[in-house]
């Protein structure tokens, strides 16, 4: 018996490790238990993953949610699978297209048309190490979606998030921001031999520091 103490003892230890490891990575879990009745919340790239969840977990919580999709037809089908599972019945699909200016104008003026209030913008969509794609506009893909699209949306519902106030913006980042660099010179990659890598990361950081500087306008 004692010849397998060892390899059992060892064997809790590498799990014991990787529980705690992986709760360091994902920052554990929410002990909140409040709920949000009567407040609008708004992510993006909330048919899939982390974003889908999101909405799932707020619309549990009593939200007027509003999915921004640039797929409508896994947009419209998140939203159903979410109202069905929380019986909240105030979770809607709408078009967001992170890479056209158009699109982003288009959604931000139609919330705040028919939106009275926005209380929570989750700025959660984006796309990692794609080819050298670029956005309707002509920026490389990753730049363009994950910050830039963000920027746009969060500059265009300011007044409208600021008149709901307490309100929140939450700006989704990456571990990758920390081995990001920001080529001022050559933000699309024209000069540069593209790293799809690099220029995830560099995307990850320009949020980083977005954030950091919307949070010192904002303060108070």
């Amino acid at each position: 018996m004692s010849r397998y103490l060892l390899p059992l003892s060892a064997l809790g230890t590498v799990a014991g490790a990787a529980v705690l490891l992986k709760d360091y990575v994902t920052g554990g879990a929410c002990p909140s238990k409040a709920t949000i009745p009567g407040k609008t919340v708004i992510v993006t790239g909330a048919n899939t993953g982390i974003g889908k969840q999101t909405a799932l977990e707020l619309a549990r919580r009593g939200g007027n949610i509003i999915l921004a999709c640039r797929d409508m037809e896994k947009c419209e089908a998140a939203a159903k699978d979410i109202r069905g599972e929380t019986l909240n019945h105030h979770v809607n699909a709408r078009h967001l297209d992170l890479a056209s200016l158009k699109s982003i104008r288009e959604f931000a003026a139609k919330i705040i048309e028919e939106e009275e209030r926005v209380d929570i913008l989750i700025n959660n969509a984006g796309v990692m190490r794609c080819p050298h794609w670029t956005t309707e506009d002509g920026f490389e893909m990753q730049f363009g979606v994950n910050h830039l699209g963000h920027f746009l949306l969060t500059n265009l519902l300011l007044d409208k998030l600021k008149a709901s106030a307490p309100s929140r913006i939450i700006n989704l980042s990456s571990l990758a921001h920390v081995a990001g660099h920001i080529d001022f010179d050559d933000l699309n990659w024209q000069t540069r031999k593209y790293n799809t890598k690099a220029a995830y990361c560099q995307s990850k950081l320009a949020i980083v520091l977005f954030t950091k500087e919307l949070s010192r306008r904002l303060q108070g």
